[in-house]
Protein backbone atom coordinates (compact mmCIF):
# COMPACT_ATOMS: atom_id res chain seq x y z
CA UNK A 1 0.00 0.00 0.00
CA UNK A 2 1.19 3.53 -0.72
CA UNK A 3 1.85 4.69 2.64
CA UNK A 4 1.53 8.54 1.74
CA UNK A 5 -1.99 8.09 0.61
CA UNK A 6 -5.13 6.31 2.45
CA UNK A 7 -8.20 5.75 0.14
CA UNK A 8 -11.43 5.59 1.54
CA UNK A 9 -11.92 1.83 1.00
CA UNK A 10 -8.47 1.80 2.78
CA UNK A 11 -9.80 3.89 5.39
CA UNK A 12 -12.79 1.46 6.42
CA UNK A 13 -10.47 -1.42 6.52
CA UNK A 14 -10.08 -2.74 10.23
CA UNK A 15 -6.48 -2.80 10.12
CA UNK A 16 -6.31 -3.31 13.91
CA UNK A 17 -9.28 -4.69 15.26
CA UNK A 18 -9.41 -4.99 19.16
CA UNK A 19 -12.12 -5.36 21.39
CA UNK A 20 -15.69 -6.92 19.95
CA UNK A 21 -15.66 -10.26 21.10
CA UNK A 22 -11.78 -10.34 20.48
CA UNK A 23 -9.19 -12.20 23.08
CA UNK A 24 -6.14 -10.25 24.11
CA UNK A 25 -3.21 -10.69 21.80
CA UNK A 26 -0.11 -8.83 20.49
CA UNK A 27 0.35 -8.54 16.63
CA UNK A 28 2.89 -6.66 14.70
CA UNK A 29 1.85 -2.96 13.61
CA UNK A 30 2.33 -3.06 9.94
CA UNK A 31 2.67 0.47 9.07
CA UNK A 32 6.05 2.88 9.92
CA UNK A 33 6.12 5.06 12.91
CA UNK A 34 8.13 7.40 10.91
CA UNK A 35 6.55 8.58 7.64
CA UNK A 36 9.25 10.71 6.47
CA UNK A 37 10.28 10.50 2.59
CA UNK A 38 13.73 10.43 2.53
CA UNK A 39 14.52 13.28 0.85
CA UNK A 40 12.81 15.19 3.32
CA UNK A 41 14.91 18.15 5.52
CA UNK A 42 14.62 16.87 9.46
CA UNK A 43 14.22 19.29 11.71
CA UNK A 44 16.11 17.33 14.66
CA UNK A 45 19.42 15.60 14.65
CA UNK A 46 19.21 12.40 12.09
CA UNK A 47 19.91 10.61 14.91
CA UNK A 48 16.84 11.76 17.17
CA UNK A 49 14.53 10.77 14.66
CA UNK A 50 16.30 7.29 13.98
CA UNK A 51 15.83 6.83 18.31
CA UNK A 52 12.51 7.82 18.14
CA UNK A 53 11.42 5.45 15.32
CA UNK A 54 13.54 2.21 17.41
CA UNK A 55 11.61 3.75 20.83
CA UNK A 56 8.38 5.12 20.12
CA UNK A 57 9.46 8.72 21.93
CA UNK A 58 11.48 11.45 22.31
CA UNK A 59 12.38 13.71 25.24
CA UNK A 60 14.29 16.79 24.31
CA UNK A 61 15.03 19.28 26.63
CA UNK A 62 15.09 23.19 26.91
CA UNK A 63 12.79 23.58 24.04
CA UNK A 64 11.32 26.22 26.03
CA UNK A 65 12.92 29.66 27.69
CA UNK A 66 12.09 30.30 31.69
CA UNK A 67 10.63 33.68 30.02
CA UNK A 68 8.39 31.37 27.92
CA UNK A 69 7.44 28.91 30.13
CA UNK A 70 6.80 31.22 33.04
CA UNK A 71 4.07 32.50 30.06
CA UNK A 72 2.67 29.65 30.17
CA UNK A 73 2.38 28.55 33.61
CA UNK A 74 0.85 31.82 34.17
CA UNK A 75 -2.04 31.12 31.53
CA UNK A 76 -2.06 27.37 33.00
CA UNK A 77 -2.83 28.72 36.69
CA UNK A 78 -5.73 30.83 34.76
CA UNK A 79 -7.05 28.15 33.13
CA UNK A 80 -6.74 26.08 35.78
CA UNK A 81 -9.08 28.51 38.48
CA UNK A 82 -11.68 29.52 35.89
CA UNK A 83 -12.38 26.05 35.23
CA UNK A 84 -13.02 24.99 38.79
CA UNK A 85 -15.55 27.19 38.79
CA UNK A 86 -17.10 26.26 35.84
CA UNK A 87 -19.16 23.18 35.05
CA UNK A 88 -18.33 22.42 31.17
CA UNK A 89 -17.75 19.03 29.40
CA UNK A 90 -14.26 20.10 28.27
CA UNK A 91 -13.47 20.12 32.28
CA UNK A 92 -12.56 16.98 33.91
CA UNK A 93 -12.01 16.85 37.75
CA UNK A 94 -10.57 13.66 39.93
CA UNK A 95 -13.24 11.84 41.28
CA UNK A 96 -15.34 13.23 44.15
CA UNK A 97 -13.56 16.19 44.04
CA UNK A 98 -13.72 19.79 41.88
CA UNK A 99 -9.62 19.15 41.61
CA UNK A 100 -9.03 19.26 37.89
CA UNK A 101 -7.74 16.64 36.05
CA UNK A 102 -7.38 17.51 32.23
CA UNK A 103 -9.05 20.54 30.84
CA UNK A 104 -10.05 19.28 26.90
CA UNK A 105 -9.93 21.14 23.72
CA UNK A 106 -7.56 24.01 25.17
CA UNK A 107 -6.70 25.49 22.28
CA UNK A 108 -10.49 26.56 21.65
CA UNK A 109 -10.23 28.00 25.05
CA UNK A 110 -7.28 29.65 25.04
CA UNK A 111 -5.34 31.57 22.26
CA UNK A 112 -2.45 30.91 24.43
CA UNK A 113 -2.04 27.42 23.89
CA UNK A 114 -3.37 27.24 20.36
CA UNK A 115 -0.60 29.38 19.53
CA UNK A 116 2.02 26.83 21.50
CA UNK A 117 -0.18 24.30 19.49
CA UNK A 118 0.91 25.93 16.50
CA UNK A 119 4.38 26.63 17.16
CA UNK A 120 7.22 25.14 14.57
CA UNK A 121 8.97 23.56 17.24
CA UNK A 122 6.05 20.81 17.99
CA UNK A 123 3.36 20.95 14.79
CA UNK A 124 6.51 21.27 11.95
CA UNK A 125 8.09 18.25 13.83
CA UNK A 126 5.01 16.98 13.86
CA UNK A 127 4.23 17.29 10.30
CA UNK A 128 7.93 15.56 9.42
CA UNK A 129 7.41 12.82 11.46
CA UNK A 130 3.88 12.07 9.84
CA UNK A 131 4.69 12.93 6.72
CA UNK A 132 1.92 15.04 5.59
CA UNK A 133 0.44 18.26 7.08
CA UNK A 134 -1.26 17.53 10.37
CA UNK A 135 -4.32 18.84 12.24
CA UNK A 136 -5.53 18.81 16.20
CA UNK A 137 -6.92 15.22 16.79
CA UNK A 138 -7.28 16.43 20.57
CA UNK A 139 -5.95 18.78 22.69
CA UNK A 140 -5.61 19.04 26.78
CA UNK A 141 -3.69 20.42 29.70
CA UNK A 142 -3.16 17.29 31.93
CA UNK A 143 -2.84 18.27 35.60
CA UNK A 144 -1.52 16.19 38.37
CA UNK A 145 -1.92 18.07 41.92
CA UNK A 146 0.76 17.07 44.56
CA UNK A 147 -0.54 14.57 46.75
CA UNK A 148 -4.19 13.83 45.05
CA UNK A 149 -3.21 13.39 41.59
CA UNK A 150 -3.91 10.05 40.24
CA UNK A 151 -2.80 7.39 37.91
CA UNK A 152 -3.18 6.53 34.16
CA UNK A 153 -3.10 3.48 33.40
CA UNK A 154 -1.54 1.38 30.82
CA UNK A 155 -2.93 1.87 27.53
CA UNK A 156 -1.84 2.54 23.59
CA UNK A 157 -3.71 5.70 22.61
CA UNK A 158 -4.13 4.33 19.54
CA UNK A 159 -6.30 1.43 20.47
CA UNK A 160 -8.56 3.91 21.84
CA UNK A 161 -8.47 6.55 19.02
CA UNK A 162 -9.11 3.63 16.05
CA UNK A 163 -12.05 1.71 18.55
CA UNK A 164 -13.84 4.74 19.67
CA UNK A 165 -13.04 7.17 17.24
CA UNK A 166 -12.31 5.96 13.49
CA UNK A 167 -8.89 6.93 13.44
CA UNK A 168 -7.53 3.86 10.48
CA UNK A 169 -4.18 4.06 11.08
CA UNK A 170 -1.26 4.71 13.27
CA UNK A 171 -0.57 7.89 12.02
CA UNK A 172 -1.01 10.43 14.72
CA UNK A 173 1.41 11.41 17.20
CA UNK A 174 1.76 13.44 20.81
CA UNK A 175 3.37 15.81 22.06
CA UNK A 176 3.84 16.82 25.65
CA UNK A 177 5.14 20.48 27.06
CA UNK A 178 6.20 20.05 30.54
CA UNK A 179 4.99 23.46 32.20
CA UNK A 180 6.17 22.36 35.73
CA UNK A 181 9.08 20.35 36.07
CA UNK A 182 8.26 16.13 35.62
CA UNK A 183 10.59 14.62 38.45
CA UNK A 184 10.95 10.57 38.45
CA UNK A 185 8.47 10.57 42.06
CA UNK A 186 5.70 13.21 41.03
CA UNK A 187 3.95 10.45 38.38
CA UNK A 188 5.39 11.25 35.68
CA UNK A 189 4.55 9.29 32.13
CA UNK A 190 6.27 5.35 32.13
CA UNK A 191 6.82 4.28 28.96
CA UNK A 192 7.48 0.76 27.25
CA UNK A 193 10.27 1.09 24.66
CA UNK A 194 9.76 -0.31 21.58
CA UNK A 195 6.14 -1.21 22.47
CA UNK A 196 4.70 1.05 19.65
CA UNK A 197 6.10 -1.51 16.96
CA UNK A 198 3.24 -4.31 18.21
CA UNK A 199 -0.54 -3.71 18.65
CA UNK A 200 -2.34 -4.99 21.93
CA UNK A 201 -5.36 -6.44 20.86
CA UNK A 202 -7.60 -5.69 24.28
CA UNK A 203 -10.61 -7.55 25.45
CA UNK A 204 -14.14 -6.47 26.45
CA UNK A 205 -17.09 -4.64 24.71
CA UNK A 206 -17.05 -0.71 24.16
CA UNK A 207 -19.85 0.55 27.06
CA UNK A 208 -22.35 3.77 25.50
CA UNK A 209 -20.25 7.07 26.52
CA UNK A 210 -17.45 5.12 27.68
CA UNK A 211 -15.44 8.37 27.51
CA UNK A 212 -16.96 9.52 30.81
CA UNK A 213 -15.14 6.94 32.89
CA UNK A 214 -12.24 6.65 30.71
CA UNK A 215 -11.08 10.27 31.32
CA UNK A 216 -11.15 9.16 34.93
CA UNK A 217 -9.78 5.97 35.04
CA UNK A 218 -9.63 3.50 32.06
CA UNK A 219 -11.12 0.53 32.39
CA UNK A 220 -12.08 -0.57 28.75
CA UNK A 221 -9.40 -1.07 25.82
CA UNK A 222 -6.96 -2.02 28.88
CA UNK A 223 -4.16 -4.76 27.66
CA UNK A 224 -3.79 -7.64 29.91
CA UNK A 225 -1.16 -8.17 32.20
CA UNK A 226 0.26 -11.02 30.43
CA UNK A 227 0.64 -8.89 27.12
CA UNK A 228 2.02 -5.72 29.28
CA UNK A 229 4.44 -8.23 31.25
CA UNK A 230 5.29 -9.54 27.88
CA UNK A 231 5.93 -6.10 25.91
CA UNK A 232 7.58 -4.73 29.64
CA UNK A 233 9.97 -7.91 29.34
CA UNK A 234 11.05 -6.99 25.51
CA UNK A 235 11.51 -3.28 26.32
CA UNK A 236 12.17 -2.07 29.74
CA UNK A 237 10.09 1.03 31.59
CA UNK A 238 11.77 4.45 31.40
CA UNK A 239 10.14 7.50 33.20
CA UNK A 240 9.84 10.46 31.22
CA UNK A 241 10.84 12.98 33.78
CA UNK A 242 12.42 16.33 32.30
CA UNK A 243 12.49 20.07 33.89
CA UNK A 244 10.19 22.54 32.80
CA UNK A 245 10.16 23.40 29.15
CA UNK A 246 11.12 20.36 27.89
CA UNK A 247 8.70 18.16 25.55
CA UNK A 248 8.19 14.53 25.10
CA UNK A 249 7.18 13.53 21.65
CA UNK A 250 5.25 9.60 21.18
CA UNK A 251 4.19 7.45 19.16
CA UNK A 252 0.26 7.28 19.05
CA UNK A 253 0.87 3.13 19.10
CA UNK A 254 3.38 3.33 22.16
CA UNK A 255 2.36 1.23 25.31
CA UNK A 256 2.37 4.26 28.60
CA UNK A 257 0.82 5.23 31.78
CA UNK A 258 1.79 6.99 34.81
CA UNK A 259 1.58 6.32 38.77
CA UNK A 260 -0.36 8.58 41.17
CA UNK A 261 1.27 11.87 42.50
CA UNK A 262 1.55 11.58 46.27
CA UNK A 263 4.58 14.01 46.27
CA UNK A 264 4.19 17.69 47.06
CA UNK A 265 5.36 18.72 43.51
CA UNK A 266 2.57 19.39 41.05
CA UNK A 267 2.99 17.67 37.76
CA UNK A 268 1.20 19.96 34.43
CA UNK A 269 1.69 19.38 30.75
CA UNK A 270 -0.01 21.05 27.77
CA UNK A 271 -0.95 18.12 25.65
CA UNK A 272 -1.89 17.63 21.79
CA UNK A 273 -2.12 15.31 19.37
CA UNK A 274 -1.40 15.54 16.00
CA UNK A 275 -3.10 13.67 13.10
CA UNK A 276 -2.28 13.60 9.72
CA UNK A 277 -5.03 15.32 7.70
CA UNK A 278 -4.62 12.26 5.30
CA UNK A 279 -5.47 9.84 8.18
CA UNK A 280 -8.61 11.83 9.62
CA UNK A 281 -11.51 10.00 11.56
CA UNK A 282 -13.88 8.07 10.08
CA UNK A 283 -16.70 6.44 11.85
CA UNK A 284 -15.96 4.40 14.90
CA UNK A 285 -14.44 0.94 15.00
CA UNK A 286 -17.24 -0.53 17.39
CA UNK A 287 -21.15 -0.07 17.74
CA UNK A 288 -20.93 3.23 19.42
CA UNK A 289 -21.17 6.89 18.63
CA UNK A 290 -18.48 9.01 17.74
CA UNK A 291 -16.71 10.49 20.86
CA UNK A 292 -17.74 14.40 20.90
CA UNK A 293 -15.84 17.06 19.28
CA UNK A 294 -13.82 18.18 22.84
CA UNK A 295 -12.33 14.59 23.12
CA UNK A 296 -11.81 13.97 19.06
CA UNK A 297 -11.95 16.64 16.20
CA UNK A 298 -14.10 15.36 13.59
CA UNK A 299 -15.97 18.44 12.22
CA UNK A 300 -13.47 20.64 12.17
CA UNK A 301 -10.74 19.07 10.53
CA UNK A 302 -8.34 21.57 8.44
CA UNK A 303 -4.87 21.81 7.89
CA UNK A 304 -2.20 23.10 10.81
CA UNK A 305 -1.00 26.52 9.56
CA UNK A 306 2.36 26.11 11.07
CA UNK A 307 4.27 29.52 12.90
CA UNK A 308 7.72 30.50 14.00
CA UNK A 309 9.31 30.58 17.25
CA UNK A 310 7.91 33.63 19.11
CA UNK A 311 7.93 33.68 22.76
CA UNK A 312 6.11 36.87 23.08
CA UNK A 313 3.02 35.08 22.12
CA UNK A 314 2.92 33.16 24.88
CA UNK A 315 0.97 35.50 26.95
CA UNK A 316 -2.50 36.30 27.11
CA UNK A 317 -3.59 39.70 25.97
Amino acid sequence: MDTATLTRNEARTDFYPSRGGLKGNIVPRTHPTVWASADAQAPVDRSLIEQYDRDGFLVLRDVFSPEEVANLQAELDLLRHEAEALERPEVITERGTRKVRSIFKVHALSKVFARLAADKRLAGLASYLLGDQVYLHQTRMNYKPGFHGKEFYWHSDFETWHVEDGMPLPRALSISVALTDNTPHNGPLLVIPGSHKHYVVCEGETPPDNYQMSLQAQETGVPSDENLEWLAKQGGLVDTAGPAGSVLIFDCNLMHGSNSNITHLPRSNAFFVYNAVSNAVEAPFCDQEPRPEFIATREEISPLEILSNCADDFRRS
